[in-house]
C-alpha cells in the first residue's frame, strides 16, 4: 500500500514529471491523429479502387481485346461453383482519347475513354452513386439520355450555331462579288442578318427530338475547376462544361489505329472525389465506342461482384482454369493494384515508426528525471529500507511511478487526439483564417470535401500500450539503481 500512496505523492508534488506526462500525452495525440487522417484517406482511396476495378477483373493477357463477352459470361454463369458466389457481371472496353471541348471554356486534352452498359455497370457498384444527376442515380440505364434541360442547352448551342454559321456565309458572299461591269447596272449586294437576333425555335418534345448524338458522362474534376479564396470569399466551383454541351472525342481504329471521332452530348458527371479519376475518366456508351473503333463484339475486361469477397481466391482460381487456355488473366482488385497497395502501407508503416520516436523522446526524459529522483531521494530510499523495505518494494515504487506517468499521459494524449480528429475539418479552417490560407487542406487535389478521418479503435489501443511500456521500460534502470542502494550508505548521503 505504502508504495501506491509514495507514488502519488511523487505525481503531485514532482511538477518536473509533468514534463514526461505532456511529451507522452503529446505524442500519443499525434499518432492518433495521423493514424486516422491516413486511415481515412487510405480507406477512402480503396474504396474508389475497388469499386471502379469491382472484386475481379478478366482481362486479356496482352492487355488487348478478346471477343465474344457475353458467352464467357454465360459461361461463368452456368458453372455451379461460380454461380453460386458471383453477383454480377459487366464488360468494359477501354481506350485512350483526346477530347475537344465546344463549351464556353473551350479545352483540348488526352482523357481515359470507357465503354459501359450503365445497367449492368451499376450492379457491380463504384458507377451509379457517384452520378451526379438524381434521375440518373435513380434510374442509370438512361445516364446516357440528356434530361430535357440538357436537350434544351444542346438545341439552344446549335440554334445559334447555325444563325452564325449563315451570316458568315452571308459576309463571304458579299466579299465574294466581283466589280460590277460598267455597262450593266450594278447587281444588289446580298442581304445580311442584321438587328437582334431572332428568337430561337423552341426545342421539340422528347418523341419529336431530331438525332442527338450520344451521350458522355465527364468526370467531375474534367469538368470543373475550383476557383481560389479571393479577398475572404469561399472557394468556387466553375463548370466548364455543362450538361448538354457537345464534346469531340478521338480515338483510334482497328490495328492500323487509324484516328477517328465523334460528337458526343455531356448527360451528367461522375464525382468519386479522386481527382486522378475525376480529371481523367468519360464514360459512352460500349457498343457505340466498340463501333465507332471497329471493334464490335470486343471488349477490353469483364468484370465480376462477388456475393461474398471472402471467397475471391476460390473463385479466382477456378476462373483461371476456365479461362487459362484461351490466354485470359483473371485478378483480384487487390492483385491489380498490389504496388499501390503496399506503398500506402509501407508508408504508413514508416511514418509510425518516425513518429513513435516522439514517445521514445519522452522515455528518455522519464530516464533522466527518475534518475535525478533517485539521487534526492537516497535518504528517503535508506529510511525506507531500514523501515524494512525490501529491494524488491523499493524498485516496484518507482516502475509504478512510470506505470503511473505513461497511463496519464497516454490517458491524456488519447482524449486529445481524438477530440483533434473529430473536429479537424473546424481546426483546418480556423487555421486557415488565421494564416491568411485560407485553405491548409487543398480540396482541389482530392476534391473531398472534408478531410476524411477514419478511427480505428485497435489502433488507439496499442499506441496507449506502447506509450505506457516505453515509460516501463525507461523507468527500470533508476528502479534498479534504487533498489541497490545499501541503507546504511544511504543513510549517510547527507
Amino acid at each position: 500500500m505504502y508504495k501506491l500512496l509514495l507514488c502519488w505523492r511523487y505525481l503531485r508534488t514532482r511538477y518536473l514529471a509533468m514534463v514526461c506526462i505532456v511529451s507522452v500525452m503529446l505524442g500519443v495525440a499525434t499518432l492518433i491523429v495521423v493514424n486516422s487522417v491516413m486511415g481515412g484517406f487510405s480507406t477512402k482511396l480503396k474504396d474508389r479502387l475497388h469499386g471502379l476495378l469491382s472484386d475481379i477483373v478478366i482481362e486479356e493477357r496482352q492487355a488487348g481485346t478478346f471477343d465474344d463477352p457475353e458467352g464467357k459470361m454465360a459461361r461463368i454463369r452456368s458453372d455451379p461453383f461460380l454461380a453460386e458466389r458471383v453477383e454480377a457481371m459487366t464488360a468494359v472496353h477501354e481506350t485512350f482519347a483526346m477530347l475537344i471541348g465546344e463549351g464556353a471554356i473551350p479545352n483540348t486534352r488526352p482523357v481515359h475513354l470507357i465503354g459501359i452498359d450503365p445497367k449492368s455497370r451499376a450492379l457491380i457498384g463504384g458507377f451509379q452513386e457517384f452520378l451526379q444527376s438524381e434521375r440518373n442515380r435513380a434510374d442509370p440505364a438512361r445516364a446516357f439520355e440528356p434530361d430535357d434541360e440538357a436537350y434544351r442547352r444542346y438545341w439552344n448551342e446549335q440554334m445559334l450555331r447555325d444563325q452564325e454559321r449563315r451570316k458568315e456565309e452571308a459576309l463571304e458572299a458579299m466579299q465574294a462579288v466581283q466589280e460590277p461591269d460598267p455597262g450593266l447596272p450594278p447587281a444588289p449586294p446580298p442581304p445580311v442578318p442584321s438587328g437582334p437576333a431572332k428568337p430561337l425555335p423552341e426545342a421539340p418534345s422528347w418523341h419529336d427530338r431530331p438525332h442527338v448524338p450520344h451521350g458522355a458522362i465527364v468526370g467531375y474534376a474534367l469538368s470543373h475547376y475550383r476557383r481560389p479564396a479571393v479577398d475572404g470569399q469561399p472557394p468556387e466551383e466553375v463548370c466548364t462544361l455543362q450538361r448538354g454541351e457537345s464534346i469531340v472525342l478521338t480515338t483510334v481504329k482497328g490495328t492500323k489505329l487509324t484516328p477517328v471521332y465523334d460528337r458526343f452530348i455531356v448527360t451528367d458527371y461522375v464525382k468519386t472525389e479522386m481527382s486522378e479519376y475525376d480529371s481523367n475518366y468519360i464514360f459512352v456508351p460500349l457498343e457505340h465506342l466498340q463501333r465507332i473503333r471497329g471493334m464490335e463484339g470486343r471488349v477490353t475486361s469483364i468484370q465480376i461482384k462477388l456475393k461474398d469477397y471472402r471467397e475471391a481466391k476460390a473463385v479466382v482460381e477456378r476462373l483461371q482454369q476456365l479461362f487459362e487456355p484461351v490466354g485470359l488473366d483473371v485478378k483480384t482488385w487487390e492483385e491489380k493494384q498490389g504496388p499501390l497497395l503496399a506503398a500506402i502501407s509501407i508508408e504508413k508503416g514508416i511514418l509510425n515508426v518516425l513518429l513513435f520516436m516522439i514517445i521514445a523522446v519522452a522515455g528518455f526524459g522519464i530516464l533522466a528525471i527518475f534518475t535525478m529522483i533517485v539521487v534526492e531521494k537516497t535518504r528517503d530510499i535508506g529510511i525506507l529500507k531500514a523501515l524494512g523495505a525490501s529491494n524488491g518494494g523499493v524498485m516496484k515504487i518507482f516502475l509504478a511511478y512510470g506505470l503511473l506517468l505513461g497511463v496519464v499521459g497516454a490517458a491524456l494524449g488519447s482524449v486529445l487526439g481524438l477530440v483533434f480528429t473529430h473536429n479537424i475539418n473546424e481546426i483546418e479552417k480556423f487555421l486557415g483564417k488565421v494564416t491568411g490560407q485560407g485553405e491548409i487542406f487543398n480540396r482541389s487535389i482530392y476534391y473531398f470535401d472534408r478531410i476524411p478521418t477514419d478511427i480505428q479503435p485497435m489502433n488507439v489501443l496499442l499506441v496507449n500500450l506502447g506509450a505506457i511500456v516505453v515509460a516501463v521500460l525507461f523507468s527500470v534502470l533508476p528502479a534498479l539503481r534504487a533498489a541497490m542502494l545499501h541503507p546504511v550508505r544511504a543513510l549517510r548521503f547527507e
